[in-house]
């Protein structure tokens, strides 16, 4: 099928708002060329699950394309027009899979030497549409918050190393009291601008807060999610099972209501956001440090919030990796390694929240927790410095507002 003969009662099966949308629009999604438009229905058909932040980006594109008078579209869309594409492709339920048919038109695309063409296609599309959506002013700087090194010694590895030429190094830290005061920092943001998915509390152990207008999720607290998939992913890739064709496939169509767990139950976008942490990362369902890691990069680029907490923990030791699988009540830890992890993490935090609006204007501060060194980055701190005056983190804090 072409997306010509896109009709109404195709789109069936997609949930409530998603097939709303999709028929509101149909007269632009008959527009797009095979190449493009089961594209748009992979972030469609997700519609009711995605957060506000995803779901203004989604409609503006829908307003953008509307907007554009024939030539204008055909401009916009004309290396996509000129992708060959396969009659075995057309003959995909790219309308009810779209994931599955976007893997297998890459596929496609690089078998047939077409993958560059459609790379420019795709990098000059989205930024034509993405410089055309107004900016949106923030209700006060965006800001992140990094705990790391939880229960691991004092250290004499050089902490921060790449994001020293972008803020101040604070040597000399007063420990007591650190942790109160970021989470008192959290909430008091959360409770003086609530906004809907605005304010994120990530832990890689138990949850220590919980309040109105937080969102919060816990490693520990989707554990059960975790051994679930992990044996389902074992059984998956033993001889027989169908191998890792077939586990990305299986992956991508878990619905939480599937795995039957009380973690995700709830908020229908939460329950969600939840088990794509866990089915789309990698090594997210066994190491706590690659969780929040992961956690704090999907929230930033999907939620975009004001306000984000991330608190690495101990994760388990390599060796260890089976321990949860087989049902063990608990497994060894290592907090010195569990540092290296968190401290690279914290590095990527601070890159993900530099990709968001307002970057220049957003604040960073990362901390060793339970220890004297922290991290600054933002217009009040002066770039590759070092300051090693007795300081607590509520004075620090206090230079970010």
């Amino acid at each position: 099928m072409r997306p010509t003969q896109l009709r109404p009662e195709h789109f069936n099966a997609y949930p409530p708002e998603a097939r709303k949308l999709a028929i509101s629009r149909l007269n632009v999604l008959q527009s797009l060329p095979l190449s493009l438009a089961p594209l748009l229905l992979r972030e469609l058909i997700v519609y009711d699950w995605k957060f506000p932040a995803e779901r203004d980006e989604l409609d503006h594109q829908f307003d953008y394309l509307s907007a554009q008078s024939r030539e204008q579209l055909q401009r916009l869309i004309a290396t996509f027009e000129r992708l060959n594409v396969s009659a075995e492709l057309e003959s995909v339920d790219w309308v009810n899979a779209p994931a599955q048919f976007s893997q297998q038109l890459s596929a496609y695309l690089w078998a047939t030497h077409q993958i560059d063409f459609f790379r420019k296609a795709s990098v000059d599309y989205v930024a034509e549409v993405n410089a055309s959506a107004p900016q949106k002013s923030l209700p006060l700087p965006r800001l992140s918050l990094v705990l790391i090194g939880q229960k691991a010694s004092d250290t004499d590895r050089k902490l921060f190393r790449y994001l020293r030429p972008h803020g101040v190094h604070f040597s000399n830290v007063i420990a007591a009291g650190g942790r109160a005061t970021l989470f008192d920092l959290l909430t008091k943001r959360a409770a003086e601008h609530p906004i809907p998915f605005g304010h994120w509390y990530i832990e890689g152990g138990d949850l220590e807060l919980s309040q109105p207008g937080l969102t919060c999720i816990s490693y520990n607290a989707l554990r059960p999610v975790c051994d679930v998939l992990l044996n389902r992913m074992i059984r998956t890739m033993q001889p027989g099972g169908g191998g890792p064709e077939k586990l990305r496939t299986e992956l991508a169509q878990t619905k939480p209501e599937d795995l039957g767990v009380p973690a995700l139950n709830g908020n229908a976008v939460l329950s969600h956001f939840k088990l794509t942490l866990l089915t789309e990362g990698s090594g997210t369902q066994i190491f706590s440090t690659t969780f929040v890691q992961w956690a704090a990069r999907e929230s930033l680029r999907r939620a975009q919030p004001v306000t984000l907490l991330a608190r690495f923990n101990p994760r388990q030791r390599d060796a260890e990796i089976r321990g949860p699988v087989a049902g063990a009540k608990s497994v060894p830890v290592d907090p010195d390694a569990s540092l290296i992890d968190a401290d690279m993490g914290a590095y990527y935090t601070w890159i993900n929240q530099q990709r968001l609006s307002g970057s220049d204007q957003s604040r960073f501060l990362v901390w060793f927790e339970a220890h004297n060194q922290a991290f600054a980055v933002g217009p009040p701190f002066k770039a590759g410095t070092t300051d090693a005056t007795s300081v607590t983190l509520k004075d620090i804090t206090a230079r970010m507002a």
